[in-house]
């Protein structure tokens, strides 16, 4: 497939830099997202004077891409930790599917970790409901994203899956390009992480190899990422309840109100576990199956490492004895934290306009489904 037919979602190249960030500067909408990220004007012109003095790609992600993301984690966070990073070589490239609970910062958090440790920064898969306004969409083929496109017909998901599938492959395999996608469409609203097989099989349509060696060329790498408070989650608890009772639709205002209070919420701690590459004996051990029971087993295998490096939290083990009331955690919490969760439910009780004992019920099984998936994939891999 010629590049060219990758330009309706490609990242913006090198050679287009230039013009697209001074069409951006452009847009008056920027002004004031940069007022409102600085909360000073005089300090918003002086980053913005600044911004449009940068000339590359890296240049913009290591110099004003950072000084946001500072921002953010020293405001928002009680901090921003990874670990496993040592089972990656920085020279290789690979596809990092991870779990999906911000919009906006589970990518952006994973590209500052990786600059940070002096790997190249990964592209990265967006929605283009997301793309909301033309300046969104400039910003984030700036900053290294392609687009997948949604809510289009059969005949025409076919055939994007089909071009993104070989553009990830290229990235990877070609190119040297890491990637990074979400292992399902939207976020994880009720702390559930799984992986969507549609994800894998759309990765399979680039694939003119066996399973094992189609797959295994991706170095696909877990990755889990942790928030000790959960990114808008009065907010997931009270869609998933309108779209049982209403039929409720998201609307894009929604998607943009959902990027900001992400962004600026708090957060408390962060942390990123990046898993070995999926082995090749795994690979090569089911190669003689089905596509879709060889899909099955994939999704299983990335599932259970997803579930088994997520870093837990005390609200977690909270949450999950309020559930379970088998006492077998109650050294990983204080009573304190015991009163801090409480506090939580309530908070959400108060802004969620449905039955309190549902809102507590769906808010703590938000925090308690990663211990129930840690303690499965710990039993599978013991």
């Amino acid at each position: 497939m010629a590049l060219k037919e990758f330009d309706d979602i490609r990242p913006y190249n090198d050679e287009e830099f230039e013009q697209k960030l001074k069409e951006l500067l452009q847009d008056p909408e920027v002004d004031r997202v940069l007022s409102y990220i600085f909360k000073d004007l005089k300090v918003a012109q002086e980053e913005k004077k600044k911004l449009g003095q940068i000339e590359t790609r890296k240049e913009l992600q290591s110099t004003f891409i950072k000084s946001v993301l500072d921002i953010i984690i020293s405001k928002t966070t009680q901090g921003l930790e990874c670990s496993g990073l040592e089972n990656l070589d920085k020279t290789s490239a690979y596809l990092f599917v991870s779990n999906h609970r911000d919009i906006i910062l589970d990518a952006a958090f994973l590209n500052y970790i990786i600059l940070s440790n002096e790997m190249n920064t990964t592209q990265i898969a967006i929605g283009d409901n997301l793309l909301i306004y033309d300046w969104i969409t400039k910003f984030v083929k700036l900053n290294q994203a392609f687009v997948v496109r949604r809510g289009i017909s059969a005949r025409e998901l076919l055939e994007s899956s089909m071009k993104m599938s070989a553009y990830i492959r290229r990235s990877i395999t070609q190119d040297n390009q890491s990637v990074w996608i979400a292992q399902r469409e939207g976020r994880t609203k009720n702390g559930d992480d799984k992986t969507q097989k549609s994800m894998l099989k759309m990765l399979n349509k680039s694939n003119i190899k066996s399973l094992a060696e189609g797959f295994g060329e991706l170095k696909i790498i877990p990755l889990s990422i942790s928030y000790e408070i959960e990114p808008c989650g009065v907010e997931k608890v009270e869609e998933l309840i309108k779209k049982e009772r209403e039929g409720y639709q998201k609307t894009t205002m929604d998607d943009l109100t959902s990027m900001a209070k992400g962004i600026f919420d708090q957060k408390g701690k962060v942390h990123f576990s990046f898993g070995k590459p999926i082995l090749q004996s795994f690979l090569k051990g089911n190669n003689n199956l089905t596509v879709n029971a060889f899909i099955d087993e994939l999704a299983t295998r990335i599932d259970h490492r997803i579930h088994q490096y997520c870093r837990l939290w005390p609200c977690n083990y909270v949450a999950y004895e309020m559930q379970n009331g088998t006492g077998e955690f109650s050294d990983c919490y204080s009573s304190a934290d015991v009163a801090e969760f409480k506090n939580m439910i309530a908070g959400a009780q108060l802004q969620v306009g449905f039955s309190p004992d549902e809102v507590a019920q769906r808010f703590t099984t938000m925090y308690a489904k990663p211990v129930e998936n840690f303690l499965i994939a710990c039993d599978v891999f013991r």
